[in-house]
């Protein structure tokens, strides 16, 4: 049996812009673009919580902010 998460990825939908920088940092390939658009009219992205292993690479190459990880 796996090691169970205690820490999570919030993302901020509203400030993201859809660069992508995320999706591309992600050693998981867990980031892809949904279909949500936010008020400033960016596809914003979405994290697939099974793939993720919470490793903050989203995080520190987010120029806005988006992510969280508590």
């Amino acid at each position: 049996m796996g090691k169970e998460k205690t820490e999570k990825v919030y993302t901020n939908p509203v400030r993201c812009k859809g660069c992508g920088y995320c999706i591309n940092a992600c050693p998981q390939e867990a980031i892809s673009v949904s279909d949500h658009v936010n008020a400033k009219g960016y596809n914003t992205i979405i994290v697939d919580e099974e793939k993720c292993v919470v490793c903050g690479m989203c995080y520190r190459v987010c120029p806005d902010y988006v992510f969280e990880i508590r």
